[in-house]
């Protein structure tokens, strides 16, 4: 069956103009869903949101908020305190991803099983 039968556009187009690769682009790093879902439950500050993503560098964080920020998914509110101090939180747009991650967290955790023995099953047929 070909994709054109699931009412998939064929052919996708490669570097622009196709809104499905810029999304995908824009969250499908490692770390942008992991901070989306985690601020999906609450505001956080820089330094929870580090404590709360094991294996994120600082470095890391930074670039992937901004970016996020920059898409309008998340708020960056700065206070002058000392030290300073700056909450992170979604936006109402941001929220809008959160229902179809959490689809995609509902199926990865149904089909996990199925996909490891798809694996084991063609790793051990070669």
């Amino acid at each position: 069956m070909s994709a054109t039968h699931i009412d998939v556009p064929m052919p996708v187009p490669a570097d622009h103009d196709c809104p499905t690769r810029e999304i995908l682009d824009l969250i499908g790093d490692k770390w942008s869903v992991l901070i989306v879902v985690l601020l999906g439950k609450r505001t956080f500050r820089f330094g929870e949101l580090h404590r709360g993503i094991e294996g994120i560098s600082q470095r890391m964080l930074t670039l992937t908020l901004r970016a996020l920020v920059r898409d309008g998914l998340v708020t960056r509110t700065p206070y002058a305190t000392v030290p300073p101090r700056v909450d992170y939180s979604l936006t109402e747009l941001g929220r809008t991803l959160l229902v179809p991650l959490s689809a995609l967290d509902t199926w990865a955790n149904t089909h996990r099983d199925d996909i490891l023995a798809a694996r084991e099953r063609h790793d051990s047929a070669g």
